[in-house]
């Protein structure tokens, strides 16, 4: 894992791109704190910050083709670079490092921009052609690792993370209207917008090639795709249970032990539920590799987990570490983490996963499977579960009986909205318009998000206006959306929008790359191997929701390998406590008092001072009411707290 940054134009020299890129890198320093390299000639500047993992001795970037014609730094990881290099070596390839990065520049000769499609892994690449004189940049399929990008004076700029490019293009640190409006809406900004006006974000699974008279090719080289409806019927797919059951399998093992080759110690995060636990019985089952769990477990009980993890332990005989997080230890973190994550967010939860990832790194350890990705893979998220209601619901939205059916939902909340059943009514019930949108499943949530939006300041109305002219949030997604995607079923529709808003807007980022680069750590995802994507996206939807069992087929996966209550258990969602973090026995922590006071409300211009102050009042009398309450009060602080730290490049102590 590492950092990358630089910049391609007809006016880079080496002389001036040197200057810049040390600028550019040394904001990435926790992303690779085992070294810097940098590359520069006519037309191209690249730098690398290293996080040596794979190839510890001879692996420093950039990596170069043997006649120097080919230059690429990386972040990430190339997990099948061992049998690449095996087919490489084949067709008279000649190797200079045993590094997972040295098969990209070869594959570009071989297969130029079609490389990309030869890699099973997670991975940001900057490539530079210097006869052709072209810049490649290319993005993972599912949007593990991050890459921005921002254009400049005829300059493509580019960097792992936006404070590289703050650094040396300050005009790129104002706060966008839409972007802003977009993360209050649907959690996270819609590719390829960010927060910051001049920033964009290449979205996964493509790949932008930036030619030598300046013109840009943007290509999409993967994508989130299913069957359409009538094909994912069981009686029309190959396999039958038995069958797609050992398939899956055999592809989750093969995912989990490529994703633990390294030149380090491996561990993995545990957190009791069916997805971690997974992932560790698999390595200890199949392979002779040694692991070492690490989880989190809170001082309210409606958040806490530790009963569960400590049964996996058991059960596995893994060596384990428990970081016991507070309310108080989130709220003082909380700067920190904003200052990496670099976006508003709308729940502390990312914040006890960077305490996680310090700890281990405390340890000694440098990388951590994780169980990411299972629920939007294999359908389990009860999300699912409520749209599949919802529709069926639909067909008789004035019934009194069909909502009960959501009571077998949300049982792990202490304020569930299926125990009042009038609530549960208007709550669920609301969107019923948009059933033949590809955006239904996801409108109760987004419309509770989107309340938030009231805060707004009338000035920032009016520059979002300006900006974006009649903006609709379901509107604004549904652009976003495949034209195919009318004729997939209702559930592969669900799974899309989720896989490219919260998953690759939030959860890989804010709550996945970012928490854990933070401390230096590498996160991986078998669960999002593409293979394994692409098989569960071919699976008929009753292979993976069963009634109102989620995950079924995976579950089916690992049944000999969990305890029972392991596999019976319902998912829990990840989540932690949100305003209540920010005050001691009512008592604001100090930062939060200077940040949410009118006067700063009013000096940064992002929101009303006056519903803002009424929202602090109820969040520190203790009475904030549900996810929307929570969810405004994040939202704002962490605006606030980005609108500051935005005006400075350096990050804070670690």
């Amino acid at each position: 894992m590492c950092g990358i940054a630089g910049f391609a134009g007809p006016d880079v020299e080496r002389s001036s791109a040197h200057p810049l890129l040390e600028r550019m890198i040394h904001t990435l320093a926790h992303r690779g704190p085992d070294g810097y390299g940098f590359h520069a000639e006519p037309g191209v500047g690249l730098a690398h910050a290293r996080l040596s993992i794979i190839d510890l001795s001879t692996g420093d970037q950039p990596i170069r083709n043997p006649d120097g014609t080919v230059w690429t730094v990386f972040n990430g990881e190339i997990f099948n670079y061992v049998e690449l290099r095996r087919e490489l070596e084949a067709d008279g390839r000649r190797f200079y490092t045993q590094s997972d990065t040295e098969v990209i520049v070869h594959l570009y000769d071989r297969d130029g921009d079609r490389f990309v499609e030869s890699l099973n892994g997670q991975f940001a690449i900057a490539l530079w052609d210097a006869v052709r004189k072209r810049l490649v940049l290319a993005r993972d399929r599912a949007g593990v690792r991050p890459l921005f990008l921002a254009r400049e004076a005829g300059r493509l700029w580019f960097a792992s993370e936006p404070k590289a490019l703050r650094a040396v293009l300050p005009q790129c640190g104002a706060l966008d209207p839409l972007g802003l409006a977009e993360t209050f809406a649907t959690w996270s900004a819609i590719e390829p917008h960010t927060v910051f006006a001049g920033i964009d974000s290449l979205p996964p699974g493509y790949l932008l090639a930036r030619e030598a008279d300046g013109r840009e090719h943007l290509h999409r080289y993967w994508d989130w795709t299913f069957p359409d409806a009538g094909d994912t019927a069981p009686a029309r797919y190959p396999l039958g249970i038995e069958d797609a059951t050992a398939e899956l399998r055999a592809l989750l093992i093969d995912a989990v032990r490529l994703q633990l080759r390294a030149d380090v110690p491996v561990g993995a995060y545990l957190s009791g539920g069916l997805d971690s636990s997974g992932i560790v019985a698999m390595i200890r089952g199949f392979t002779d590799t040694p692991v070492r769990t690490f989880s989190v477990a809170f001082e309210d009980g409606e958040f806490d987990e530790s009963e569960h993890q400590q049964a996996m332990v058991r059960h596995l005989g893994t060596d384990h570490t428990t970081l016991r997080c507070t309310r108080r230890e989130i709220g003082e973190a909380f700067p920190r983490f904003i200052a990496h994550a670099e976006t508003p967010v709308l729940r502390t939860a990312p914040v006890p996963l960077m305490l996680l990832s310090g700890a281990v790194r405390a340890h000694g350890y440098k990388v951590v499977l994780t169980g990411e990705g299972a629920d939007e893979v294999f359908g389990g998220y009860d999300l699912f579960k409520e749209a599949k209601i919802r529709r069926f619901w639909a067909r008789q939205p004035g019934s009194r009986f069909r909502p009960r059916l959501l009571e077998r939902l949300y049982g792990y909340l202490a304020q569930s909205p299926v125990r009042n059943p009038a609530f549960a009514q208007a709550f669920f019930g609301q969107g019923m318009e948009h059933l033949a949108r590809p955006v239904f499943a996801h409108v109760p949530r987004w419309t509770t998000s989107q309340r938030a939006l009231g805060l707004f300041s009338p000035e920032l109305r009016a520059e979002l206006q300006t900006r974006a002219p009649g903006w609709n949030p379901l509107d604004a997604w549904e652009a976003q959306l495949p034209a195919e995607i009318g004729r997939w079923s209702p559930l592969a529709q669900d799974q899309y929008v989720e896989a490219k808003s919260l998953m690759a807007g939030y959860l890989l980022s804010a709550q996945g790359d970012r928490v854990a680069m933070a401390n230096s750590i590498e996160g991986r995802v078998p669960y999002l191997d593409h293979r394994v994507i692409e098989f569960a996206n071919r699976l008929p939807p009753s292979f993976k929701i069963r009634g109102m069992t989620e995950k079924y087929l995976l579950r089916r996966a690992l049944a000999d390998l969990l305890p029972q209550d392991i596999l019976a258990r319902t998912k829990q969602p990840y989540r932690a406590p949100d305003s209540s973090s920010f005050f001691v026995d009512g008592a604001p922590l100090d930062y939060v008092a200077d940040l949410l006071s009118p006067q700063a409300i009013r000096s940064a211009g992002y929101f009303d001072a006056d519903a803002v102050t009424r929202l602090f009042e109820k969040c520190r009398a203790g009475r904030a009411t549900g996810f929307a309450d929570n969810q405004a009060f994040v939202g704002v602080l962490s605006t606030m707290l980005l609108h500051h730290t935005s005006r400075r490049t350096a990050m804070p102590d670690a």
